[in-house]
């Protein structure tokens, strides 16, 4: 219902979207999520949803949060990688928010059915867990050493697929996605954009849908808290996208958190922290990943206008 009432009245016709605009539906999603923590905690006090783990309110509401956290932080990421496929495809800005909005949507059912997966896997199967830690700590490595993120969207199967049976238009046709040419269907760059934002969101899939069945395995707080946290991808993109080049340290940020929930769950039989630890893990890494990054980012600018100051004298 938000989403029909974002796409069919706020947003029913394209424009640029502002970051002043971004940021109040940003505020708008993070209180939405944080009020539905309201919800959960009389959900389980009354037993209003199934409880498996018998948790109480208190400790339900804890690892909600956490894990709207845990799907937050690792967007980070995520939104990187979406602002270098609009740039690829040179988006026009006013097209963006369509092609992030039935993203998000098809985000929504794939998510959920990966939850479902994932849940049921580690209720048959108590050791996926450990293989769920292991591929944590692979992603943990893999982002560490990784460097700048690089699309290539001709070498994507679902493109290579579409292309096989649909021809691709040269430009862009609006906010179409489909048009008829001489009575033949084509595809407009727009569509293959959003084929690639859909299929890059699953491989990112793989790493946080793990990472929040380290802290809780509830079926429905895993899925709450990962849909409040893909509802506000979208406005979040808009605010960040610009300057998100500048925390270069959130990276490392990003990879302790991964690092840790994996060491959480291969030790998940042994070690048993309150749910509060893993929260304030989560957001002291966060916190000292934009610390730092921010102090480096003034560090760089009064570098620059010393420099500026030095050179002009000489010039004169």
């Amino acid at each position: 219902m938000l989403l029909a009432l974002d796409l069919g009245v706020f947003n029913k016709n394209p424009h640029a979207i502002s970051t002043h605009e971004a940021l109040g539906w940003t505020i708008l999603w993070v209180s939405l999520a944080l009020g539905f923590s309201v919800v959960v905690y009389f959900s389980y006090e009354n037993g209003w949803v199934e409880n498996p783990d018998g948790l109480t309110g208190h400790a339900a509401v804890i690892d909600y949060i956490t894990g709207y956290l845990i799907e937050q932080s690792l967007s980070m990421d995520n939104i990187f990688v979406i602002a270098i496929i609009f740039g690829y495809f040179k988006i026009p800005k006013e097209y963006q928010h369509r092609v992030l909005f039935w993203g998000i949507l098809g985000a929504l059912v794939f998510r959920g059915i990966m939850i479902a997966v994932g849940a049921v896997l580690i209720q048959r199967f108590e050791w996926i867990v450990y293989v769920f830690g292991a591929l944590l700590l692979y992603s943990a490595y893999r982002m560490l050493r990784s460097k700048d993120e690089e699309v290539h969207p001709e070498n994507n199967p679902v493109i290579r697929l579409v292309r096989r049976f649909y021809p691709v238009t040269t430009d862009f046709r609006g906010d179409r996605f489909f048009v008829k040419e001489k009575g033949i269907t084509h595809v407009t760059p727009l569509f293959i954009a959003l084929l690639v934002v859909e299929t890059t969101d699953i491989l990112f899939a793989v790493d946080s849908i793990p990472a929040i069945f380290a802290i809780t395995r509830d079926p429905f707080i895993v899925f709450t808290s990962n849909i409040f946290a893909i509802l506000g991808l979208r406005s979040l993109y808009f605010v960040l996208a610009a300057v998100l080049d500048k925390f270069q340290y959130l990276k490392y940020s990003l990879v302790f958190i991964l690092a840790f929930v994996g060491v959480k769950m291969l030790l998940s039989d042994v070690v048993h922290p309150p749910p509060w630890v893993s929260l304030a893990v989560i957001v002291g890494a966060m916190v000292v990943g934009i610390a730092a990054s921010w102090s480096s980012f003034k560090e760089k600018r009064a570098a620059q206008r010393t420099a500026i100051q030095e050179q002009e004298p000489a010039e004169l």
